[in-house]
């Protein structure tokens, strides 16, 4: 199966990451993930430079121990004003979650999230 897309997963919670790894793989998609913004970064930036960017970038918009998902889109904009970036959280009425766009996310999934939600973002965002 050809791949659909590239996407970065980050998230805080493994059971999160382990979760949505196999719907994302499940899906057709290829998959990396992070546990905290910093290092997601560092990896978009890796795999950019390499000739491999990121179709889409998956931020859990609060990250205890990290750099969240609103600081990461803007140090990631500054370095790619053009990644396709989705938030995160199960936090519905954050400001980051009810205006997405302003922040510079291109969309929002809030947890727990059905695989039909996560499907549709993905083929709406990576248009191949």
């Amino acid at each position: 199966m050809t791949s659909k897309g590239k996407v970065l997963l980050m998230d805080d919670e493994q059971i999160i990451l382990d979760v949505t790894n196999e719907v994302l793989k499940f899906l057709g998609y290829d998959v990396m993930f992070a546990k905290e913004g910093a290092t997601a970064i560092e990896l978009y930036k890796k795999e950019k430079a390499a000739g491999a960017p990121f179709d889409v970038v998956i931020f859990d918009l609060s990250v205890p121990d990290g750099v969240g998902g609103k600081e990461a889109i803007g140090l990631l904009m500054a370095f790619d004003p053009e990644v396709k970036a989705i938030v995160s959280t199960g936090y519905a009425n954050d400001p980051a979650v009810l205006d997405f766009a302003s922040y510079g996310f291109s969309g929002k999934l809030t947890k727990p999230y059905k695989i039909n939600d996560l499907k549709n973002i993905l083929v709406q965002l990576i248009k191949k």
